[in-house]
Order: structure tokens, then sequence, then C-alpha cells
């Protein structure tokens, strides 16, 4: 069945010599992948500068929901992004977000929600000319409202704990080892306060962020079991130094 659809590039791998395996979110159909034929001129109808990871694309294809790799029939640009390639500092935060969506976005059916808010995000990280130093810590911790377990601040009083396992504050030590001690619990509540519009107006230091960081990749694992250990991470912890 041929879809016309909004798409956002997760991941491209070559496959032999002359194809690509393109993994997609697209708005439409959630998580597809395609075998795309490597362009063999500039006047390809789908580019291989389209298939960069975080790219946004209109697409045409032929889905057919028994065949693992779909076919790509058309892509063009939707949204440019251009920052996110040209400043340092915002590549190694794409980057980061690439290789993060790859896994916590692995079996995703349509949500257009979910489509929406990443697209809105990454196009508030192409635009921001200063600021967006928490930016990839609030997108994980707003992205957990998606995926099914963005804590309640409505538990949370001063001096708790929070159960990493079931995303509840708590006064008590839970009867396992996946919890923060109160302290980092309440970095919890604060990434909680924060949006894309405000986080400027908080103070983190490198370590504090390195490790809330370390925290949210925890959570994500203990409730994505396809999470694996992510690589980007080690560039971040050298951004924007105090």
């Amino acid at each position: 069945m041929l879809q016309k659809t909004e798409a956002l590039v997760l991941h491209a791998l070559k496959y032999g010599e002359q194809k690509l395996i393109v993994d997609m979110f697209t708005r439409e159909q959630g998580r597809l992948s395609f075998a795309v034929p490597m362009p063999k001129s500039a006047r390809a109808r789908v580019g291989k500068q389209l298939l960069q990871p975080l790219t946004l694309l209109f697409i045409e294809a032929d889905v057919r929901p028994q065949q693992q790799l779909q076919r790509l029939r058309e892509a063009v640009m939707a949204q440019p992004l251009v920052s996110l390639q040209s400043d340092p500092a915002k590549l190694a935060i794409a980057l980061f977000v690439a290789e993060f969506l790859y896994h916590a976005l692995r079996g995703e059916q349509r949500d257009e929600p979910l489509f929406d808010y990443v697209r809105s995000a990454l196009c508030w990280l192409d635009e921001a000319r200063q600021g967006y130093a928490y930016f990839h810590l609030v997108f994980l911790m707003r992205l957990s409202r998606f995926l099914g377990f963005y804590p309640n601040l409505d538990d949370y009083v001063p001096g708790c704990y929070f159960d990493l396992r079931q995303s509840i504050f708590c006064p008590q030590v839970p009867m396992h080892r996946d919890f923060l001690m109160p302290q980092e619990a309440d970095h919890i509540r604060l990434l909680m306060r924060m949006d894309f519009a405000t986080m400027h107006l908080f103070r983190l230091s490198r370590l504090q962020r390195h490790r809330i960081l370390e925290i949210l990749l925890l959570y994500y694992r203990l409730h994505l079991p396809q999470m694996p250990e992510l690589r980007s991470p080690d560039v971040l912890a050298e951004l924007f130094a105090d």
C-alpha cells in the first residue's frame, strides 16, 4: 500500500555494495526499515544526503506489513536542521539523540503525539542560539511520558527516595537496589520542572549533569530491555565546561 508520511531518519547502514538499510520513525506507521538502493548520481530520487540520522523527511513508501524491509519510493526534505550539522556542540547532542532514539524507538507503533514531540524538540534545538546545555536531559525526561514511565511528581516530599523500577517517589527505601537516595531523587524532581524554554534558568555543575545523564540512561535500561550501553555520552561529558 502506498503511504505518504512524515519521517525521521534514525540510522542508516551500508548493506552490500549497492544498498542502504535505513531505519525511520514515521508519523503514520511508526518504526519502519527500508532497503534503499545507493544513488549513483546526484539526480537520484532519494539522495544519500537525505538519509543522515535525524533528517526530517516527507516520504512516499510501499508499505507491506508482512515484509521486514519496505520500499522507499520518494523522499524530500521536510525541515532542514542546518545548525545540528554545523555547530559542534549541537552536533554532539544530535549524535547522542540519534543513537538513543535508534534503540528507544525500536518497537514503536504509530504514535503521532510521540512523533510530534520529537520533531518539535529537534526544531527547537536547531533554532536555539544559546541556553541549550541541558537539552538532552530535558529531552529524555519528557520523552518518558510518551513511553509510559514518566514519574508522578505528586508523590514527592522532601527527603524521599526515587524507585527507578516503579517510577515513583517513596518515603522508604525500596526492597531492591534500583533506587535513588534523597539527594539524587531531588535531581529527578528538578528535571521534571524544566522545559526547553526555561531550562537556562537552572544551574547544574558538569558533575551533576553527567550524573543525571547516567541516572536517566539507567532508568531507560530498566524500562526498555533493548536499550544497550551507548557510546555517545562520553562525547557529551566534555561539552559545556563550567
